[in-house]
């Protein structure tokens, strides 16, 4: 098959790589259907993320169709079409039985484009299955499914219910990339009465006014002075870090009331002050936070009764062999206006015929080892 490959910081190629197999009874084995890039793969590929280790296949958001599954796995079977979540869950440890996926003792927590082989290939190896898919229902498009995988249950759990968001607050959103919006997104369904939208490309406030921020701040403007004049100079009762640098985050610190919420979702590559001096005296509540993907279920729900639709999240869309051009888009979001880009089999189908000796894995090829 083939894969986007980590060779080390900078380092990236579309390449042949091994098809996977089954490992554990617990595996099973999908063909991608559609997949996307986070900004945490930006942040592997700048390095920030050590346990990467060069040629790994990067990626943990995906849509697909199962074509095999380990002699463990009950509740998906060859021919389904499943999310792939980007946590893996045991579902036996201690933090797994009390919903802490993301912290999983027994192999899983995000694993997928970390410490193993990750969704950015053909077919991917999901560890797990039972508890890190879940079925889609009919009417559910792969593109809206997709957006699950990752960034609306990261933003809706570290962000929104980490922040503790309220009826009637002012939650100021700092960084309106793909988190950052989904934050927008999904900070709407507890009705506040203010989002703020804070970040420096123009072509992202636009798409925070369009997904529901009230007010936007850009390069040029004071944040501060305008969450004092929403607010009678108290400030924002959540501020939600959606950048992942020192400075978004003491920003969001100094954004927010005394009493308020820091709730931090940015993945961070350096160290940031905390300025205790200042804030030890203003009782507020700082979260961090990896998404545990307990909310997919419910958001799913949303989506499919149609309560939620993530459409506005994709900008641009691609050839799954299109991997590089894809990288470089939504590396450049200054100059290409991206957000979410989905890399999908059936555009592939369109325009790039199936590598000729790349063999499609069969039932009977895939037996646990």
């Amino acid at each position: 098959m083939k894969a986007l490959i980590y060779h080390g910081p900078g380092q990236r190629s579309w390449e042949e790589a091994p098809d996977p197999q089954l490992l554990e009874a617990t595996d099973a084995i999908v063909q991608v259907d559609a997949v996307t890039i986070c900004g945490t793969d930006l942040h592997i590929l700048k390095g920030d993320v050590p346990a990467v280790r060069p040629g790994t296949i990067l990626g943990h958001e995906t849509v697909g169709t199962v074509t095999a599954t380990g002699g463990s796995v009950t509740t998906v079977r060859p021919g389904d079409r499943v999310l792939v979540s980007c946590i893996s869950a045991c579902g036996r440890c201690r933090y797994c039985r009390t919903g802490m996926f993301g912290q999983c003792l027994g192999g899983g927590g995000w694993i997928l484009g970390h410490r193993v082989n990750g969704t950015q290939a053909e077919y991917v190896r999901v560890p797990f299955a039972d508890t890190s898919t879940h079925l889609l229902p009919e009417g559910v498009t792969d593109e809206a499914a997709l957006m699950l995988a990752d960034i609306l249950p990261t933003a809706y759990e570290v962000g929104v219910l980490n922040g503790r968001v309220r009826p009637g607050d002012t939650v100021a959103v700092v960084g309106a990339g793909p988190i950052g919006l989904a934050a927008i997104t999904t900070a709407q369904l507890f009705t506040p009465s203010h989002v703020i939208a804070v970040d420096l490309a123009p072509a992202r406030l636009e798409a925070a006014k369009r997904l529901g921020a009230d007010v936007v701040v850009g390069a040029g403007d004071d944040p501060g002075a305008a969450v004092a004049e929403l607010t009678g100079g108290r400030g924002a009762d959540v501020a939600i870090e959606a950048v992942g640098t020192p400075e978004t985050f003491e920003l969001c610190t100094r954004l927010v009331r005394p009493g308020g919420h820091v709730a931090n979702v940015g993945v961070h590559g350096e160290p940031a002050t905390l300025h205790l001096e200042d804030l030890w005296i203003r009782n507020l509540t700082i979260t961090t936070g990896l998404v545990d993907a307990y909310s997919t279920p419910a958001l799913l729900d949303m989506i499919a009764s149609g309560r939620l639709d993530p459409s506005g999240f994709i900008t641009h869309r691609f050839a799954l062999h299109d991997m590089t051009a894809a990288y470089e888009t939504f590396a450049a979001p200054q100059s290409t206006g991206a957000l979410k880009v989905v890399l999908s089999r059936a555009h592939a189908q369109d325009r790039h015929p199936r590598a000729e000796g790349t063999m499609v894995p069969r039932d009977d090829d895939l037996r646990p080892m």
